[in-house]
């Protein structure tokens, strides 16, 4: 579509309304971009463009982007979980670091917390170790899934744009460069505008000290929903609703994580040490040169797990047992990942995003603007699911925008950070978002009970983010 108009938003909207409604994510996101079809159908008239199969799912899915999450999240991701489950090392390491911090349900959720700071590489990234290693602590002391989800996923994307030692920075920089010439005349500069833009990110910061609090249960208002999850587990033990339905269950007759193979000792360094070389090899590339060497570090973490096993006295066969049923519990999360990815596809051929801006445009007053544009992306991520995708339709527009209302960098900057931040939430509360996906998937938790219950807190979080906006913007003009 290159007129996008309202009907550009139908996917978006079929996908997450049934989600909510059915709470059945893979039909909501496959109606989603079936109705994508018919929208272009519609559109052009030519019934050959209601194919989604040709026109959504073989693009989508045969891109590299795709590529990647099986790559990582499948394979590597899966197969290290099933050889610690295997081994025990996760656990072990949960037992021993973990049983040191967490004596109850608060200092459990804290030790959440705080390795969602640690594995700030990116919001799936952060979602998936933290998720993984910290669930058995919080799963011993009574924490709901629902609270669990909430502190993994908000300690993601919110964590990775205040601590950008990764891609983000680059991926910002790239979109900025010749906005605004005297501010962003060349990569440099534009990456160290995000840098010294990162103190206005009003909601990330709002929204990792809320979860801390939260965590610590000083947070008074949390929602009628997430009080109900907190009060039946700590009661009932009961981690999940009744009629609750998690994507990933990660124990089975032939992959049971409490249960290592006979014979084999648990070790701390079964663990320690394949994640030590996957944040060396994921930072320092990228802190000193650059690189992002992401897949290159999950790869090289498997491979370590695997030899490490071995040199420990573990069966070649117990190894590729442990790493094959790995994967197999990671397949119905891949095929939600890849619908989700075909969603984010739809919006990007209908520019759902162009059109949302189109709408919203038009004269604005300088101290409106920061909000309008918070607003704007978190509209945006929570109907295409990806705080990356909304940067890129937003940012080329917002910056110069702020600067034909008023030419000033300390108007600009809080700009720039009502843009990081609007986005994040959107990605962090969309129900189509691979990092709310993953958040839920290992932290055992139904999709959609994570996202009924995290939103309220996220809205609160927000609404602060843009108060505090409004008023450093009432300070700069």
């Amino acid at each position: 579509m290159d007129d996008p108009n309202f009907l550009s938003l139908v996917p978006a909207v079929v996908a997450i309304s049934l989600a909510f409604w059915t709470r059945q994510v893979l039909l909501s996101l496959f109606l989603g971009v079936v109705s994508a079809g018919l929208v272009l159908w519609y559109h052009t008239g030519d019934v050959r463009e209601a194919n989604f199969v040709a026109n959504f799912f073989i693009p989508a899915l045969g891109d590299e982007k795709y590529a990647k999450i099986l790559l990582i999240y499948l394979w590597c991701l899966g197969g290290l979980l099933g050889i610690w489950g295997k081994t025990g090392g996760a656990l072990q390491f949960a037992k021993v670091v973990g049983g040191r911090i967490a004596k109850g349900p608060r200092s459990s959720m804290v030790f959440g917390w705080l390795l969602g700071c640690v594995f700030h590489q990116g919001g799936t990234v952060s979602t998936v170790l933290a998720g993984t290693t910290v669930k058995p602590v919080t799963d011993r002391h009574r924490v709901s899934h629902e609270e669990l989800s909430y502190v993994v996923d908000s300690t993601a994307s919110p964590v990775a744009t205040i601590l950008p030692f990764n891609a983000w920075p680059a991926y910002v920089a790239a979109l900025v460069v010749g906005t605004v010439p005297s501010c962003f005349p060349d990569l440099d500069t534009s990456t160290a505008f995000f840098f010294s833009s990162i103190r206005y990110n009003f909601y990330a910061f709002i929204a990792v000290g809320m979860t801390l609090l939260t965590a610590l249960e000083f947070w008074p208002l949390v929602g009628r929903k997430m009080s109900a999850a907190r009060q039946r587990a700590r009661e009932t033990g009961k981690l999940d609703a009744d009629n609750a339905s998690p994507m990933l269950i990660v124990q089975s007759d032939d992959f049971d994580p409490a249960k290592p193979t006979a014979g084999y000792t648990p070790s701390v360094l079964d663990f320690v040490i394949p994640i030590s070389i996957l944040l060396t090899i994921a930072i320092i590339p990228y802190a000193f040169f650059e690189t992002n060497l992401i897949e290159e570090a999950f790869m090289t973490c498997l491979l370590s797990a695997m030899m490490l096993a071995w040199l420990r006295g573990m069966k070649i066969s117990d190894i590729m047992d442990g790493f094959l049923n790995g994967c197999k519990t990671m397949t119905i999360g891949a095929i939600i990942l890849g619908l989700a990815v075909t969603i984010g596809f739809v919006s990007k051929e209908l520019h759902t995003a162009d059109y949302v801006v189109s709408v919203i445009g038009g004269n604005i007053p300088a101290l409106a603007l920061p909000a309008i544009l918070t607003l704007l992306c978190m509209l945006i991520a929570f109907a295409c699911g990806s705080s990356w995708s909304t940067y890129a339709v937003v940012f080329p527009i917002a910056m110069p925008l702020a600067w034909s209302i008023h030419e000033d960098p300390a108007y600009l900057s809080i700009c720039f950070g009502a843009v990081l931040g609007g986005a994040v939430f959107g990605d962090q509360c969309s129900p189509i978002s691979d990092t709310t996906i993953l958040s839920s998937m290992f932290t055992g938790c139904d999709l959609m009970d994570h996202v009924t219950t995290q939103l309220p807190l996220a809205l609160m979080a927000a609404v602060m983010g843009i108060v505090c906006s409004t008023l450093a913007v009432a300070l700069v003009i």
